[in-house]
């Protein structure tokens, strides 16, 4: 079972694992999805990540079917006060943008769809720079103090604009970003090392990474020459890495690693990222019940000094 711990400076209790919720509705369908949250709940699991415009961007899919899926669990389960939900605004076909009249109609949307009156983690899913800055941290500020959201974090948000939302936020007592949510992982670092890194350390802000399993392929079922019937096998998602150099020598360092462990791959690509400076719980998706174990088992895999320095090596 988990072990919980607060998220930053906020009053969020979680586990070291977040479940991913893009699969919702699309490769996981709704009796998939229940199943998946059920298994993940029952390993103490508390900690579920959607937006309100997964899964759009693919074929037989509409924006706001994650946020339903998981809305109708929690009142299926009777759960929502055991359960931190995370979810954004800013993608959704119809919400684009952060103005601060869509922030707020995006909100109440969101709050529907979940069926519930109140987002535990709401995220500025992307950055829109025609807004300025005091425009969204005001919006945002709003949304915390009517109690309809307990804590805001930034997804993908350049460094610049996020440090100046921060200290806009500072300088005139708002509520500010506590959690950062950027894509990293084993093959994907220089997104998040360097100046965002630098920033959450400053703010002792928390970091929550989307791709933990880089779209699947650290979970070795995506390799050169291998067919996978999958979405994902595509350039762009896990298909991309597959054939670069820097994902076989991931792949090689991990299975030596998982070998000694007696581990998935999966669980040492997670246990990696929690070993991290400033992550708090790396954010992986399950399709289907079976691969559940494999991210859980993240709470119980401590990677040597050793170990880390080879996957470092690997992924540089």
């Amino acid at each position: 079972m988990f072990d919980h711990k607060n998220l930053s400076g906020s009053d969020l209790s979680v586990a070291p694992l977040c479940l991913g919720g893009n699969v919702f509705g699309w490769t996981a369908d709704r009796e998939q999805s229940f199943a998946v949250l059920d298994a993940y709940a029952a390993a103490g699991g508390n900690f579920v990540d959607t937006a309100d415009s997964y899964m759009q961007y693919f074929p037989g899919n509409h924006a706001g079917q994650s946020e339903s899926i998981i809305g109708e669990w929690l009142a299926a389960r009777g759960n929502r006060d055991r359960v931190v939900v995370a979810t954004k605004v800013g993608d959704h076909p119809e919400r684009k943008g952060l103005d601060p009249a869509n922030i707020r109609a995006a909100a109440e949307d969101s709050l529907r769809r979940l069926g519930t009156d109140h987002i535990d983690l709401y995220y500025v899913h992307f950055d829109d720079e025609s807004v300025p800055v005091e425009d969204v941290v005001t919006t945002l500020d709003e949304l915390v103090r009517a109690g309809k959201v307990r804590a805001l974090g930034a997804s993908n948000v350049g460094p610049a604009r996020l440090d100046a939302m921060l200290r806009f936020a500072h300088r005139e007592g708002l509520a500010r970003y506590q959690v950062l949510q950027p894509q990293y992982n084993l093959v994907s670092r220089d997104t998040y090392e360097g100046e965002r890194r630098d920033i959450v350390q400053r703010e002792g802000m928390a970091c929550v990474p989307y791709f933990a399993l880089a779209s699947g392929f650290l979970t070795g079922k995506y390799r050169p020459g291998r067919t996978v019937d999958s979405v994902r096998d595509m350039p762009g998602l896990a298909g991309g890495y597959a054939g670069s150099e820097r994902g076989t020598a991931v792949l090689a360092a991990m299975e030596e690693i998982a070998s000694a462990h007696g581990a998935e791959l999966a669980t040492v690509a997670l246990a990696w990222l929690a070993q991290q400076p400033t992550v708090a719980a790396p954010i992986a998706s399950a399709r289907a019940v079976d691969q559940v174990p494999a991210l859980v088992a993240l709470e119980n895999l401590r990677l040597s000094d050793t170990e880390l320095e080879a996957l470092n090596t690997a992924s540089a």
